[in-house]
C-alpha cells in the first residue's frame, strides 16, 4: 500500500477552507461596508452559491470524462485567483456580481474533484479522510480569528487583499499534491451515473443536502452583522465563528468511531435535528452568551457530522467512474440550497427579522430531518 501524503493534502483543506473563513463571517461585512442594502447583499453571496449550483456538474462531468482531474484542480485554483483579482478595479454593484460570478465558477470546480483525488489517496484507509478534512477546519479558524482581529486594527478596506493571499496559498498546495486516480476508475457501469443517482434513498439524500445548506443561508449572511448589531466586536465575533470550527474538528476526530457504531441514516437525522434547534437558538436567544456559546458548538453536528456522512454516502453511492459527479452534484445542490437560503433572508432580514428568518432555517433542517426518517432505511446506509 503507498504512503498517504498527508501534510501534501492536508495543506490544501488548510488553505481552500482559510478561504471559506475569509468569506463565510466577512463576505456580507464587507458589503456593508460598501454600503449596499440588506437585499443587495444577498443577492451579491447568493451568485457564488449559484455558480455552485452549475460549475461542480460540469468540472465533474469533465473530470470523470478525461481523468484530468488534478490538472482541472490547479487550473480552477489559478484561474479563481486571477477572475477575483478584478475585484481592485471597480467596486460597484454590476462589476461585483461579476467578479462574484468569475471566481465562483473556478472556485467550486476545485474541491469535488480534489475530494475524489483525496479518497483515491486513501485506498482501504477512507476512515483517514476526517483526519485530513480537519486541516481545513484549522484554515478556517485561523483566519477568522487572524481576520476579525485584523478588521478591528485596521479596517475593512484591506479585505481583498488578505483573499488575494490565501488564493495564492491554494495555487501553491495545488501544485505541491501528487495526483492519484479511484480504483476501478476505467470501468463502465450499466446505465452510468443516472441509474446510481435512482438506487433507493439516494435522491431523497441530494434533496437533504439542497435542504441543509438552504438552513444556513442565514447563518452564512448575516450572522456577524447580527451579532455586531447585538453589541458583539468583530474580534469577538472572529472568536466565536472559530469556536464553531473548533467543535467541527473535534467531530472529524471522532468521526471513525462514530460511523463504525452507527448508521449513516442515524448520524444525517442527528444533525438535521440539531440544525433545527441551533438556528432557533441563534435566531431568538443570541444576546446570552451561554446559549450563543452552545449553539456554535452544534457546529459539530450542522457541519461536522453531517459533511462527514455525506462523503461517505456518496463515496458508497456511486462507482469509480462517477465518484467525479456524485461529489459534484453534492456541491451542486448544496450551492442550490445555499442560494436559496441567502436569498430568501436578504430579503426577509428587514422585513420579517432575525427570529423569523432563523426559524425558517429551522423548519428546513426538520424538513430534511423527516426525509430522511421516511424515505431511507439503515440497511440502504
Amino acid at each position: 500500500m503507498a504512503p498517504i501524503p498527508y501534510w501534501r493534502l492536508s495543506s490544501f483543506y488548510l488553505f481552500y477552507f482559510a478561504l471559506l473563513g475569509a468569506t463565510a463571517p466577512f463576505l456580507a461585512l464587507y458589503f456593508h461596508h460598501l454600503g449596499f442594502s440588506s437585499a443587495r447583499i444577498g443577492e451579491l453571496v447568493a451568485i457564488p452559491m449559484l455558480m455552485r449550483c452549475i460549475a461542480p456538474n460540469v468540472w465533474g462531468w469533465l473530470g470523470d470524462r478525461s481523468g484530468q482531474r488534478l490538472l482541472i484542480v490547479r487550473l480552477g485554483a489559478m484561474a479563481t485567483l486571477a477572475s477575483f483579482s478584478l475585484i481592485f478595479f471597480d467596486k460597484s454593484y454590476a462589476w461585483l456580481a461579476l467578479v462574484m460570478a468569475l471566481h465562483a465558477f473556478f472556485w467550486h470546480a476545485v474541491l469535488p474533484q480534489f475530494e475524489v483525488i483525496t479518497l483515491a489517496h486513501l485506498q482501504g484507509q477512507t476512515t483517514r479522510y476526517s483526519q485530513i478534512r480537519l486541516w481545513g477546519s484549522i484554515g478556517f479558524i485561523l483566519t477568522v480569528v487572524g481576520l476579525g482581529r485584523l478588521f478591528d486594527a485596521l479596517s475593512l478596506d484591506v479585505y481583498p487583499q488578505a483573499l488575494v493571499i490565501i488564493l495564492a496559498g491554494i495555487v501553491l498546495a495545488s501544485f505541491w499534491v501528487p495526483n492519484a486516480q479511484p480504483p476501478g476508475s476505467n470501468e463502465r457501469i450499466p446505465g452510468g451515473f443516472l441509474k446510481q443517482l435512482a438506487s433507493p434513498g439516494v435522491a431523497a439524500f441530494y434533496a437533504c443536502v439542497a435542504l441543509m445548506q438552504l438552513s444556513h443561508g442565514p447563518y452564512y449572511t448575516f450572522l456577524t452583522l447580527h451579532l455586531e448589531q447585538l453589541g458583539y466586536s468583530r474580534g469577538t465575533i472572529g472568536l466565536l465563528w472559530a469556536l464553531g470550527v473548533v467543535a467541527e474538528v473535534l467531530m472529524f476526530l471522532g468521526m471513525s468511531r462514530i460511523l463504525a457504531r452507527f448508521s449513516l441514516r442515524r448520524v444525517l437525522m442527528a444533525s438535521f435535528i440539531l440544525a433545527a434547534l441551533r438556528w432557533l437558538l441563534l435566531g431568538n436567544f443570541a444576546e446570552y452568551v451561554g446559549v450563543l456559546l452552545f449553539a456554535q458548538v452544534l457546529h459539530a453536528a450542522t457541519f461536522g457530522s453531517f459533511h462527514a456522512a455525506s462523503i461517505a454516502f456518496v463515496q458508497r453511492s456511486f462507482a469509480a467512474r462517477q465518484q467525479g459527479q456524485g461529489q459534484a452534484l453534492y456541491a451542486a445542490l448544496a450551492g442550490t440550497g445555499g442560494a436559496l437560503g441567502a436569498l430568501y433572508s436578504g430579503y426577509s432580514w428587514n422585513l420579517l427579522g432575525a427570529a423569523t428568518t432563523f426559524s425558517i432555517a429551522s423548519v428546513a433542517a426538520m424538513a430534511a430531518a423527516v426525509i430522511i426518517a421516511t424515505r431511507m432505511k439503515d440497511a440502504q446506509l
